[in-house]
């Protein structure tokens, strides 16, 4: 049944007040990064973009980059090709583990993160691994692959089986399978998985807080300036990390969307 236009109205209001709740904070982040003055006051006196030229120019901004962004793409990777084997596993076969293997691999979404951070760093020391950002990719991986298979499962249990059994019978090899019919069906479930990875990786606090070391990346930072020795290139590099996501959001939406018309026209040439 349609909703009536009152209705309608209502609705849109209700979303508009939602996202207006959500995004009214990171507005006075933005502000506070334009204004010339160390600390933001109302109204701003003076706009600037000092600090995003001084944040650009820092080496100490680049190392922080650097780190993030080397931990969140290895983390993206890895979590990818274990969420996609791990997806088929559990969601495609039947063997005799199956419901073990289902539970086991969820689990460590149900901790807290700093009780699994603080569990992992007790464990590096005992094995003598001094921690490192390298380290930190592997608590990051503990927490987002399981989410990452999460994802993907969901989107291989919605594809018929009998797509698979078809080309099986038609002679296609394991490996013709894999690439000509079950990744194009799961590339949406991937995608998905891939941005969530990356995401959850950039602005992870507590398992780097306990596993990156002498090495931090740039929720640590942002979080040590917070508490101590506040600098206006707090709200900048938080201005820049959030349009930095939505920029790596938008450019894997537009290779989906290209990716799908591409098949689409193949599908149409046949």
């Amino acid at each position: 049944m349609p909703a009536s236009r009152s209705t309608r109205i209502v609705l849109f209001i209700y979303g508009l007040l939602v996202i207006g709740f959500l995004y009214l904070p990171l507005v006075s982040v933005g502000f506070a990064s334009v204004s010339r003055a160390r600390y933001l006051s109302f109204p701003i006196k003076r706009y600037s973009s000092k600090w995003y030229a001084d944040a650009l120019a820092s080496s100490t901004v680049k190392d922080l980059l650097w780190t993030s962004l080397s931990v969140a793409v290895i983390v993206t990777i890895i979590s990818v090709v274990i969420a996609f084997f791990g997806a088929l596993a559990f969601a495609r076969y039947n063997w005799r583990y199956r419901t073990a293997f289902q539970k086991l691999i969820l689990l460590p979404i149900f901790f807290p993160q700093t009780v699994l951070g603080l569990a992992l760093l007790m464990w590096f020391n005992s094995l003598g691994i001094i921690p490192t950002w390298k380290t930190a990719v592997v608590a990051h991986l503990v927490w987002i692959a399981p989410i990452a298979t999460l994802i993907v499962a969901i989107r291989a249990y919605g594809f018929d089986p009998a797509l698979e059994e078809a080309a099986r019978d038609m002679g296609a090899g394991t490996p013709t399978i894999l690439r000509e019919i079950t990744l194009p069906l799961l590339m949406p479930g991937l995608v998905s998985a891939g941005l969530f990875a990356f995401l959850l990786s950039w602005g992870n606090f507590p398992l780097s807080l306990f596993t990156t070391g002498a090495d931090s990346t740039l929720p640590e930072w942002l979080y040590a300036k917070m508490v101590s020795g506040y600098s206006p290139l707090v709200p900048t590099l938080g201005i820049m990390s959030v349009v930095g996501s939505f920029v790596i959001i938008m450019a894997a939406l537009c290779v989906a969307w290209m990716l799908r018309a591409n098949k689409e026209s193949k599908i149409a040439q046949h």
